[in-house]
């Protein structure tokens, strides 16, 4: 009989992992060997399986049983908020370092298809359950991890001591990979990008693999699983949707609001103009993807108003154009302002409409070749660039 501890604890995420799919046979006893509370700091702020929010911290020392149950749900952890700096109860303002979701982190497990005797690279070591779980799999010497903050790095090495694991743990710049260690025959991210570095693909083997989240600054991110070429390309379809924290050294640097508006009052010099097309239809992690291939060097954010009105603001990186759209609930008509030599909105509505003209394309028909004058994304095949 199953007692209500065991279906908090690690039976119970197992179980639901196997039954989902996430978790496969041939990891089902590193996922045993690996305890995922020897990964977890006393603090942490937990997430939920949608990744929709964050909840306060959950502190062991004052509540044992609700960490516990935390630990052993298939739900993000933050770690560190702001690199650090927010030492309170509550959120911060940026999540900078957590324990993954399980059934990404066996997700993407998955996609890496580690073999015996194959090396793997990690860039991304956080509090090193992930890097345990390689090691356990194929032994610590096959494994090197990388991590940019030695506050964490610090913590992760912690805890594979202590559970006797001894991959090889580098604290630096993960863009450069690990030259000593090279060649990989695998190379996993743990953080997103926006730029495959081409060092990955200089360190990995002829028919090895590179894992890792991807997306433009716009929104909407996926993995890319990528089989490096004889060429010294990289190249292969996106398997899944992520949610992940950006690799630090690739962090966008974004201009205020006040600096696209230049002191005025809304709508400044825009254009007003109105459309059909509801800022909701692009409320999805895909849509807003498929979008973001189309409409590049661009970002948004929502200023939400009462009632459920609110208003989506576009802004390009360059900080030359901009644009709103009101959305007010029940409205078939929705005013549009633009300013700038980019018409935003135009963009992000041809973008959306493209993507419905495709078949509303889900992830696993995008791909991305990466080779060393740069990165294309494509649609269904590598010729068909988007």
């Amino acid at each position: 009989m199953t007692t209500r501890k065991e279906e908090a604890g690690p039976s119970g995420l197992a179980s639901a992992l196997v039954a989902s799919g996430a978790l496969q046979s041939e990891w089902l006893p590193t996922f045993r060997a690996v305890p995922r509370d020897m990964f977890v700091p006393s603090r942490i702020w937990p997430g939920t399986e949608a990744g929709t929010r964050q909840h306060p911290v959950v502190d062991r020392d004052k509540d044992p049983d609700a960490w516990l149950a935390a630990v052993y749900s298939n739900i993000p952890l933050t770690t560190q908020w702001d690199d650090g700096t927010h030492t309170g109860d509550g959120v911060g303002v940026t999540p900078t370092s957590s324990n993954s979701q399980p059934a990404m982190v066996f997700g993407m497990l998955s996609d890496l298809d580690v073999r015996d005797g194959h090396r793997v690279l990690e860039i991304g070591t956080g509090t090193g359950w992930n890097a345990a779980l390689l090691a356990s799999r194929l032994g610590s010497g096959n494994v090197v991890t990388i991590e940019y903050d030695p506050q964490v790095a610090k913590g992760a090495a912690d805890n594979l001591r202590a559970i006797d694991l001894t991959p090889v743990a580098i604290v630096g710049d993960g863009r450069l990979g690990y030259p000593p260690g090279a060649p990989f025959d695998r190379v996993i991210a743990t953080c997103s990008i926006g730029e495959v570095p081409y060092a990955w693909i200089e360190q990995t083997v002829p028919g090895g693999l590179i894992v890792a989240p991807w997306g433009t600054g716009y929104g909407g991110e996926a993995i890319a699983r990528l089989v490096v070429g004889e060429d010294g390309t990289a190249s292969g379809h996106f398997t899944r949707s992520s949610a992940f924290m950006r690799l630090r050294q690739q962090r966008p640097q974004r201009a205020e609001h006040d600096v696209y508006l230049k002191g005025q009052e809304w709508p400044a010099d825009g254009v007003t103009s109105s459309t059909t097309l509801s800022p909701e239809a692009l409320d999805g992690w895909v849509e807003l993807f498929a979008v973001s291939l189309r409409v590049r060097g661009t970002f948004w954010s929502v200023e939400n108003d009462e009632d459920g009105e609110y208003v989506v603001w576009y802004y390009s990186d360059d900080q030359q154009s901009w644009a709103s759209i009101d959305y007010k609930p029940g409205a078939t008509e929705f005013l549009v302002v633009q300013s700038g030599p980019r018409k935003l909105w135009d963009e992000t509505e041809a973008a959306y409409r493209w993507w419905k003209e495709q078949g509303s394309p889900d992830f696993t028909r995008f791909g991305l070749t990466v080779g060393p004058d740069g990165q294309k994304t494509w649609l269904d095949r590598p010729g068909n660039l988007i």
